[in-house]
């Protein structure tokens, strides 16, 4: 019988790591409320956890504002919360997700340049949308930019292009 309990007790969470699990989410629940509207767009969030979040906009009482925080960390507990810290580290410049990002960007961007046309193959096998011939054209400019030891113009415009095409 007290092999049964041992395995209930590792189960259990303390009440200390409960609060601090719901206080992330206030706090992520924060980051929303707080979130220009051209980046909160970007979130495909449960409507009543949108809803909560405009209404958290409105209100002006700090007491209310406070109390509809909790609310939204209250609906974020029964949501599936991934794509919300994925995006909101994909955002913190500071995150390792972000850098990450990044990179890989980077890396297609050379892989482009570098390669041509078999990089941009690839690239549209993982992103479908992506414009073929826009591509092209970057690509040819940047070989010739590269080629001439110009400004890097079209490189940017490349990486631009592919940050667009992630988000």
């Amino acid at each position: 019988m007290t092999d049964n309990t041992e395995f209930e007790d590792e189960d259990l969470i303390s009440k200390s790591q409960l609060k601090r699990e719901s206080q992330a989410l206030q706090d992520m629940g924060s980051q929303l409320v707080e979130m220009p509207e051209g980046q909160l767009s970007k979130f495909e969030l449960p409507e009543n956890l949108k809803d909560a979040i405009y209404e958290a906009r409105r209100l002006k009482n700090r007491e209310g504002k406070r109390r509809q925080l909790q609310y939204i960390g209250k609906l974020m507990r029964t949501a599936d919360i991934s794509f919300i810290q994925t995006t909101l580290d994909m955002m913190d410049h500071q995150s390792q997700t972000y850098r990450q990002h990044f990179q890989q960007l980077e890396n297609w961007r050379d892989r482009i340049i570098g390669e041509g046309a078999p990089a941009i193959e690839a690239l549209i096998e993982k992103y479908p949308q992506a414009d073929r011939q826009q591509l092209r054209n970057l690509q040819r400019q940047a070989s010739r930019e590269l080629a001439e030891k110009k400004a890097t113009t079209a490189s940017r415009k490349i990486f631009a292009y592919l940050r667009e095409l992630s988000e």
